[in-house]
């Protein structure tokens, strides 16, 4: 993970003060848990426990400690309580990167593992949780902050909106057929030790082209291959690779297989994750996963909205997609953010934000040249320049515009927004790529 000045400042922030105001008074105590420290092993079971898993074994918090290092974890106790050692909330940051449209980077608070325990509901304990996390965020200089999410609805309170989607694929295998191209390289199967030394420097490669994107953390991607010690059923993943014909990898496929026991040649394969630095791997890869012998349906899922391999199929039908939420963003610097990424076409527009937190309000006015290129600045005044289109809207709306995977124009429809040119609004804001998030965290 990165190493830098804003890294190294999220971790040496101590707690949000109003937030460990507002718990105090409700007799909890927020705290700062160090994974070195005896206490990680609680917290991570309180995780564990929050998101419907069993019990952590000694070797799998050992496990996860190793890799936890990156991350800032946070923990609201409860002194009352009859195991005052464990907390009844949890949250976890760190430094991440998000992939922008234009092929740049910016940095955001990545905010995971949230959990309040059953016994502790409807006591402001996730709130003082989540804009404690923004609040110090915030000071220590994040543009945004970013998370997938549990449950869709509980995040919007705090600012936060669904910026790039993801697609769930089933695909009956025998009736799909392919009339994708064929590419000249070559797939060999290869060891999860050889995937795993491979997998990262050829996501760093793709990532900057991809909207939504992230920098992945290491422990991620032995859980995708199978390589750590804590690993379930690590057994059952297999690995190849696509070599074109100079001989390098341009992409890895990690996979399972699932029997089925009544008719055993109608068995499943589920893509844990299929990764392509060109067009042939990609088609190269499909095209093996889809001909495996004794296999009728293949799954995969965190797939693009737009995803090419439904234009390989013979019959589209074959495959059942489902379209959710799954990357949400949530902007604290207006400036900072929108100036960082590239655009779909040339114009102005001011941006009249309302945001409950306060961290994005304001009048913002957006100029993109004609490479795309924008700069922002505060509104003077209250004359909007000539030409420009108004957009008045919160930071939700916002937010969900910014990675491009949403319309100004559909916003407007829903009445999401106001705008006095929301095609013109649509039309600069766009990017030809659909945003994509490939990974949980």
């Amino acid at each position: 993970m990165i190493d830098d000045a804003l890294s190294r400042a999220l971790h040496a922030a101590a707690v949000s003060a109003p937030s460990a105001a507002k718990l105090d008074a409700a007799g909890l105590e927020l705290r700062r848990v160090s994974t070195t420290d005896d206490a990680f092993a609680a917290w991570l079971q309180v995780v564990a426990r929050g998101f419907l898993d069993g019990s952590r074994s000694s070797e799998q918090i050992e496990a996860v400690r190793e890799r936890s290092g990156y991350r800032r974890a946070t923990g609201v106790y409860d002194p009352a309580a009859p195991d005052p050692d464990a907390p009844v909330a949890t949250l976890a940051s760190w430094r991440g990167a998000l992939s922008v449209p234009g092929g740049a980077a910016l940095a955001a608070c990545a905010i995971s593992s949230v959990t309040v325990s059953p016994t502790h509901r409807r006591r402001g304990v996730a709130r003082a949780l989540l804009e404690g996390e923004l609040d110090v965020a915030d000071s220590t200089g994040f543009p945004l902050a970013m998370l997938t999410v549990s449950e869709s609805p509980l995040y919007g309170r705090y600012g936060f909106a669904p910026a790039a989607f993801s697609a769930s694929w089933r695909i009956d295998a025998r009736r799909a057929g392919w009339i994708g191209p064929v590419p000249s390289g070559r797939v060999d199967f290869i060891s999860r030790e050889r995937v795993r030394e491979r997998i990262a420097p050829l996501h760093e490669r793709i990532r900057l082209a991809v909207p939504g994107e992230v920098d992945v953390p290491d422990g991620h991607w032995d859980s995708i291959v199978g390589t750590r010690p804590d690993a379930e059923k690590a057994e059952q993943r297999r690995a190849v690779q696509y070599t074109d014909r100079h001989g390098e990898v341009r992409g890895v496929l990690v996979y399972a297989v699932s029997e089925n026991h009544e008719d055993f040649a109608a068995s499943r394969a589920h893509v844990h994750y299929l990764l392509a630095e060109t067009p042939d791997a990609y088609a190269a890869l499909w095209r093996f996963v889809l001909s495996l012998d004794l296999v009728a349906e293949v799954t995969a899922e965190q797939l693009a909205v737009d995803e090419p391999l439904r234009w390989m199929l013979a019959d589209q039908r074959a495959a059942t997609v489902t379209v959710r939420d799954h990357q949400y963003v949530r902007i604290l610097d207006v400036a900072a953010c929108l100036s960082a990424r590239r655009y779909g076409a040339s114009g102005v527009v001011v941006l009249d934000v309302t945001d409950p937190l306060g961290y994005a309000a304001g009048r913002w006015v957006l100029r993109v040249a004609e490479d795309g290129a924008a700069t922002v600045a505060p509104l003077e005044g209250s004359d909007v320049p000539a030409g420009a289109a108004d957009l008045t809207l919160g930071v939700q709306e916002l937010s969900a515009l910014f990675l491009g995977g949403v319309s100004a124009t559909t916003l407007a429809y829903a009445g999401r927004i106001r705008s006095t040119d929301a095609e013109a609004a649509g039309r600069i804001l766009s990017w030809p790529t659909a945003p994509r998030l490939s990974i949980w965290y």
